[in-house]
């Protein structure tokens, strides 16, 4: 049974978000949740609540679901829109800014013993 949660335009660039997402992925929810809540990134308390929210649609879908064998599936991250604006520089010229933003999902996978024998 998988569950899923995404969040889009979260303002921070992507390269910065895979760095975190590259960490928890393939993990157990109670280990990546734990890694997560002592990482000092921006991108760590987002993917944290993400993950939260995967869980309880994974329990509202199925209220049999135990939180300790799920673990995540997939976690990928998009390029998002990316505001544009030229800052003034010296001598006539200017220098543009670039704002990114991603889009992040996350898939979780129910553990089962089965797939064990």
């Amino acid at each position: 049974m998988e569950a899923k949660a995404s969040i889009k335009n979260v303002p921070v660039g992507p390269r910065k978000a895979r760095l975190v997402a590259d960490l928890v992925r393939d993990r157990f929810v109670e280990d990546a949740l734990n890694q997560l809540a002592f990482l000092h990134k921006s991108t760590s308390v987002v993917i944290r609540k993400l993950i939260q929210s995967a869980v309880a649609n994974a329990q509202h879908q199925d209220s049999t679901v135990d939180e300790s064998n799920l673990f995540i599936k997939k976690i990928f991250i998009d390029e998002g829109v990316t505001r544009k604006w030229i800052r003034p520089r010296a001598r006539g010229m200017a220098n543009r800014i670039l704002r990114r933003r991603c889009h992040i999902t996350v898939v979780l996978d129910e553990e089962s013993d089965s797939d064990e024998s």
